[in-house]
């Protein structure tokens, strides 16, 4: 049986809850026809649960194949094995800690949030307007999960339509990748509907991610994030190159009509973190950031060629990492620790307002506007790194422009989504990652995990 058929039976992943206000989030109740508020809240609750299941654990291993990290662990080493393609080796498909990874929990999260919209329409607690904001706020979190899916099995095909009954369902189709996307724009598109008939209040309280650093926790302020996701999706289209509906740079122009719909702000008084996260905790039953640890002594090494390109003086790197003593393995060495994450409670983005600048100035730079892209490239360089402004570069190629956009989203996104790997590869650049041992490969994507392939 496929994981995607058994996620609909348990929809919610056993993690802790801090923030979330379950009275057993390891074992939930299912939701059942006729929801009371409580259960919707409980449901709400747990797709954030399990959405952020996966969120350190995408950031290192992405992160290790963009070569933005290592792990030195003596007791496992495919970290600078399989992640890294040691001597021409392949991801491993069957292993769903490896190669197989990144897949399984965020279909959870899809179940979780198909879970609660199969039955949101029956819930006679709730007004209609909260129905309508419920079912805005699932589907924005299942577009993110998709999203996560199709960002690292960028070059196979992917399953989207998987609300099917995990015993008697025939099993989804794949979809091509382009398919995918488009898919994750309808999502999105279906949500913004939904929130902008949602009335002033969920009916339930969101997690801290979605005030903690921002405030996005009302349907009116939640639907700027849904819009921002859509603009990251129109850009990774749009750079992608693959898809006619993003010609002649139309999906670069909805970018710039979404990101006018968020919390994007370049004024002096912007912060540059505002924006949604995934949050984490260490009381009881409660689960911590596992990115956090003792920088002079964990597993977890930043990659040196970080320090190498990074320019003298910028604050986004040397406020995420720090020279620490040698690490090494396989013929792999570092001298850099990570301080981007400095407790176990730190969050992790799902997007903030920087990389929405960089968005910005990425679709500006494509559609020729080149004094807006340079203002935007030159905000963040300054704002964020305390770097000097390049006064030559609204009068740069518009390909010099674009690297400089790759070099400062390099830095200003370090370490908290993949970005790098993600990015190289939509511009068609991965062969410019670094390949520090002779036959190592960088990969392209993952494989599709070998047991949702059993059958077909």
């Amino acid at each position: 049986m496929k994981a995607t058929y058994l996620l609909l039976a348990f929809a919610v992943l056993g993690l802790g809850a801090c923030d979330f206000d379950i009275s057993n989030p390891n074992n939930p109740d299912p939701i059942g026809q006729n929801p009371s508020r409580q259960r919707v809240a409980n449901a709400a609750a747990g797709i954030l649960i399990a959405s952020r299941q996966n969120a350190a654990d995408f950031v290192l291993d992405v992160g290790i194949i963009g070569r933005e990290a290592y792990r030195f662990d003596g007791s496992d080493p495919r970290f600078v094995t399989e992640l890294l393609g040691e001597a021409g080796g392949a991801l491993d498909p069957g292993s769903r800690a490896f190669g197989g990874d990144h897949w399984l929990e965020h279909y959870s999260a899809i179940a979780s949030a198909n879970e609660l919209l199969n039955v949101i329409g029956t819930a006679t607690a709730l007004s209609a307007a909260e129905q309508r904001a419920t079912r805005g706020f699932a589907e924005t979190m299942q577009a993110w999960n998709y999203l996560m899916v199709v960002a690292t099995h960028t070059e196979d095909s992917i399953p989207v339509d998987v609300n099917r009954d995990p015993v008697s369902g025939a099993p989804a189709p794949f979809v091509s990748n382009d398919s995918a996307y488009r898919f994750i724009v309808g999502l999105l598109d279906t949500a913004n509907v939904h929130l902008t008939a949602g009335g002033s209040a969920f009916p339930f309280t969101p997690s801290a991610g979605f005030s903690s650093v921002g405030f996005f926790d009302t349907p009116v302020l939640f639907r700027q994030f849904n819009r921002a996701l859509k603009a990251r999706v129109q850009a990774y289209r749009a750079s992608r190159n693959t898809d006619a509906a993003c010609a002649a740079n139309a999906c670069y122009t909805d970018v710039l009509a979404l990101l006018a719909a968020t919390w994007v702000d370049t004024s002096s008084a912007a912060t540059l973190n505002n924006g949604v996260y995934n949050v984490f905790g260490t009381g009881a039953g409660d689960t911590p950031n596992a990115l956090f640890q003792d920088p002079q002594r964990g597993e977890n090494f930043a990659h040196p060629q970080l320090a190498d390109s990074a320019e003298l003086g910028d604050l986004r790197f040397s406020t995420k990492v720090v020279s620490r003593p040698v690490g090494s393995s396989r013929g792999l060495s570092s001298t850099y620790g990570w301080i981007r994450y400095s407790s176990p409670a730190a969050p992790i983005p799902i997007i903030r307002n920087e990389e929405l600048i960089l968005l910005r100035a990425e679709a500006n730079n494509a559609l020729g506007n080149a004094v807006a892209s340079a203002a935007d490239i030159n905000y963040v360089r300054v704002k964020s790194g305390g770097l000097t402004a390049i006064a030559t570069l609204a009068a740069a190629t518009q390909a010099e422009r674009l690297n400089q956009i790759l070099h400062e989203r390099r830095y200003s996104l370090l370490y908290e989504g993949g970005h790098r790997w993600i990015d190289m590869r939509r511009f068609g650049r991965l062969a410019q990652l670094p390949v520090d041992r002779a036959g190592d490969l960088v990969f392209a994507t993952y494989p599709v995990p070998s047991d949702e392939l059993i059958g077909r």
